[in-house]
């Protein structure tokens, strides 16, 4: 098993505030800042299909927001993440300030970049499961691995999809084949919603080669 040191430093949230530029995703852990590196195309890609996912979710069912980036979460002096996405339900909605969240996500999702495996398979799960985030899930598009975190008492387990599909603990009815992570094109948003409501079958979307050669073997 591969070990990560871990830094720890001085600065504080309020801090942190302060200091990290506007438009810059950041974060805040043990007292050290970790300025994130911009995002390759096909992690930006996944990451807004998954926010706008979550996103349509949420507010269609009244639970609560949906924050991307750049939204810092208190979670002690010397804490402040800012996942690629974040949940928070309606009733904990006055924990938001102007500029950050002053508490936990109930679900946090980091998207893994070559520079952030340590602090998402390390340092955040650490600092999510202390601060009591209900799901975490480490998204890991260069190994084409999912990882879902569930929080039972004040430990982290690991939950395996079941024939590819995760369901949510937190947001009841919400499901999702892991394929479709890796797989381009993805189904549009608007079919995975229909499917997750139990309308239609699970949605399938064909690249162009897919299609010609779905449309040769209808001929024989």
């Amino acid at each position: 098993m591969t070990t990560y040191p871990v830094r720890h430093g001085i600065t504080t949230f309020e801090e942190f505030l302060e200091i990290a530029p506007d438009g810059q995703k950041a974060d805040l852990l043990d007292g050290v800042i970790y300025m994130a590196s911009p995002d390759n195309t096909d992690a930006a890609d996944l990451n807004l299909w998954l926010a706008i996912l979550l996103y349509t979710f949420v507010d269609s069912n009244d639970l609560g927001k949906i924050y991307t980036s750049r939204v810092a979460y208190r979670l002690g002096p010397k804490q402040g993440p800012e996942p690629d996405i974040g949940f928070v339900p309606r009733e904990l909605e006055f924990t938001r300030r102007r500029g950050y969240i002053d508490g936990p996500p109930t679900l946090a999702v980091e998207i893994v970049s070559p520079d952030s495996v340590a602090r998402d398979y390390v340092q955040k799960r650490a600092v999510y499961e202390s601060a009591g985030v209900r799901e975490y899930w480490i998204i890991d598009p260069d190994e084409k691995q999912a990882t879902f975190l569930v929080l039972r008492g004040s430990r982290y387990s690991a939950i395996k999809p079941k024939n590819h599909i995760f369901s949510s603990d937190v947001l009841r009815g919400f499901r999702i084949d892991v394929r479709w992570l890796w797989k381009t094109p993805r189904p549009r948003t608007h079919d995975v919603l229909r499917w997750m409501s139990g309308e239609e079958e699970i949605p399938l979307r064909f690249s162009k080669r897919e299609r010609r050669k779905r449309k040769r073997n209808s001929r024989h």
